[in-house]
């Protein structure tokens, strides 16, 4: 193997890249993983990077739980609308670290520098990923305040924690990376 040291910086970005895919998937394509739960029973909202449950796919929408007795004068402002557009850096994040997912295999198959490259892809996903998980905290954690003041129930859900485990993947793949760029990427000759 022609680079060892670029190995588990791979691994890492591999494993952030597929959670990155699990969370731009969520609801409402894949309603078993959201940011929100609102609700309780049979009339659970799931709230996503692109809808909550049964909306259109869009990027940026409204908190629309008229069906609660919800009054969304508080949660429905320009502002709130506008985090929601965000989540679409999470799709962008996960492009990201499968670009380095790529250089990180020419990397690990032939020469430093498709570790470098990843490096670098790697390096802003991280950023990306942490900006955007850090505002869609704030913006589920309002939200779910504003629902909870009105007796409504609401919790987290699981792409939040999801999200999280990508960041973690994503820093430890920075730092692995970061090993690899300066690891052995020669065989030693013997002597004869």
């Amino acid at each position: 193997m022609a680079a060892g040291p670029a190995i588990p910086g791979l691994l890492l970005v591999l494993a952030a890249t597929i959670l990155l895919i699990f969370v731009s998937v969520s609801s409402p394509t894949w309603e078993k993983i959201s940011f929100l739960n609102v609700g309780s029973g049979d009339s659970v909202t799931h709230y996503g990077v692109f809808g909550f449950t049964g909306s259109k796919t869009q990027i940026g929408y409204d908190f629309n739980p008229s069906e609660l007795g919800f009054d969304s004068s508080k949660l429905n402002t320009e502002i709130i609308h506008n985090l929601t557009k965000v989540l679409i850096l999470y799709p962008i994040a996960a492009g990201l670290a499968g670009l380095g997912v790529l250089f990180g295999l020419c990397g690990a198959a032939y020469h430093r520098a498709g570790t470098v490259l990843m490096l670098l892809a790697t390096s802003l996903a991280l950023i990306v990923t942490l900006v955007v998980w850090v505002i869609e905290m704030v913006l589920f954690g309002i939200a779910r305040d504003r629902f909870r003041d009105q007796n409504i129930p609401a919790e987290f859900g699981n792409a939040n924690w999801i999200g999280l485990g990508a960041l973690v993947a994503l820093a430890l793949g920075v730092c692995a990376s970061t090993c690899g760029v300066f690891g052995r990427y020669r065989k030693r000759r013997d002597a004869y």
